[in-house]
């Protein structure tokens, strides 16, 4: 009879290969907290934690950080000075030029009028390519600014379409929807007049400035959180709640800039038919600030993905009504032209952009409640360090 075999054991100090794994990175860190946010951001989850013999990643961060020595280098960022009075109301006034600019531009074509027919369509252009420029200016600057992140190149491109709709896209899906052969439709293009929502244009245009207050708060108040929480899931616990008032804080900022808008310049009505143009420019604003939410935390690829869904609902729309124009395929518009018959042309983007606005805020408190969406490093795109 053979002597047993003794028992097979694991490493006597089973944490001192991630030691070496991640020693820059503990070498570094303020405090146990970014350390955690560091693990999660490379897939190290509560499981993984548990084969190293604790109860999730904070208590395993907290003996990395107690293990590890501090690295003094001098390349270590200075703490960042807190801006001026004069530089924090420069800041604050680019965030409200595009809606000035929108403003100045309807005024402008409103006042051109002219005998020649192309003058009114060319200052129309210049001043969308001026809002445009005012907008980009506005998002490039304070608590907007995404730092050091290379998030998908067409991100731009759904932001634009998006908005784009919001402002011609009910005039299109009414036209569209009118009834006739494709070959009219084709044949009236160069006498097509198109007609803007003008108060869901102002609207949106001011709405830099709430999105960068609401930005600010969650910021600086999520920070604090990160300070002051002893584990992450008191962190997640303090954070949810603030994600959610900051989300209703701006979409109440979005509905009063919609009302005032609508007051000046003639858009809500009174009957549900009316209001949800108003809806739908709401639900586009407060899906853009979460998606900019996402992106300054460190998840492009989740914002990008968000306006990236409600634009393909509202192209899908479009082309199922053009492809009904071809006969025999006239089935597949049906859809679209109920629920524009049933509701009107606004339906559609007040559906696209509900929903996946929706989808952003689920996402956004299971992501952005994490500490590594508050930490230092969270100016780096996350998502590309996940397996």
């Amino acid at each position: 009879m053979g002597t047993p075999r003794p028992a097979r054991r694991g490493p006597a100090d089973p944490v001192r290969a991630l030691m070496h794994r991640h020693r820059k990175l503990c070498e570094h860190a303020v405090d146990a907290l970014e350390i955690a946010a560091g693990l999660e951001a490379h897939g190290v989850t509560d499981r993984t934690a548990a084969r190293f013999r604790h109860r999730d990643v904070f208590s395993l961060a907290e003996e990395l950080y107690a293990r590890v020595p501090r690295a003094e280098s001098d390349d270590t960022p200075a703490p960042r000075a807190e801006p001026s009075g004069r530089s924090r109301s420069v800041r604050w006034t680019l965030h409200l030029l595009p809606g000035a600019v929108c403003v100045a531009a309807v005024a402008a074509v409103d006042a051109a009028d002219a005998p020649t027919p192309l003058v009114r369509p060319a200052v129309a252009v210049t001043g969308i390519v001026l809002v445009v420029l005012a907008v980009r200016l506005g998002v490039r600057s304070g608590p907007l600014r995404v730092r050091h992140q290379a998030g998908p190149r067409t991100a731009a491109l759904w932001t634009c379409w998006t908005a784009g709709y919001a402002v011609y896209g009910d005039w299109l899906l009414a036209r569209l929807t009118a009834g006739g052969s494709l070959r009219s439709l084709i044949d009236g293009l160069p006498y097509v007049h198109p007609r803007a929502d003008l108060a869901t244009a102002v609207a949106l245009a001011f709405g830099i400035a709430p999105a960068a207050w609401c930005a600010h708060r969650f910021a600086v108040r999520g920070r604090r959180f990160l300070a002051a929480s002893r584990c992450l899931t008191e962190l997640a616990a303090r954070t949810r709640p603030l994600l959610v008032g900051v989300t209703l804080l701006f979409l109440g900022a979005q509905v009063a800039l919609l009302a005032g808008a609508g007051l000046l310049f003639g858009g809500a009505g009174s009957t549900l038919r009316g209001m949800l143009p108003a809806t739908a420019a709401a639900a586009l604003g407060l899906l853009l600030f979460l998606a900019r939410l996402l992106a300054l935390h460190g998840f492009p690829r989740a914002a990008a993905a968000g306006v990236a869904f409600a634009a393909a609902l509202e192209a899908l729309a479009l082309a199922t009504v053009l492809i009904a124009r071809i006969p025999g395929l006239a089935l597949a518009g049906r859809p679209v032209e109920a629920l524009t018959t049933l509701a009107g042309p606004a339906a559609v983007p007040a559906a696209a952009c509900a929903a996946a606005a929706l989808g952003l805020l689920v996402h956004g408190l299971r992501v952005l409640t994490g500490a590594r969406a508050h930490s230092p490093a969270a100016a780096l795109p996350l998502e590309a360090d996940r397996p």
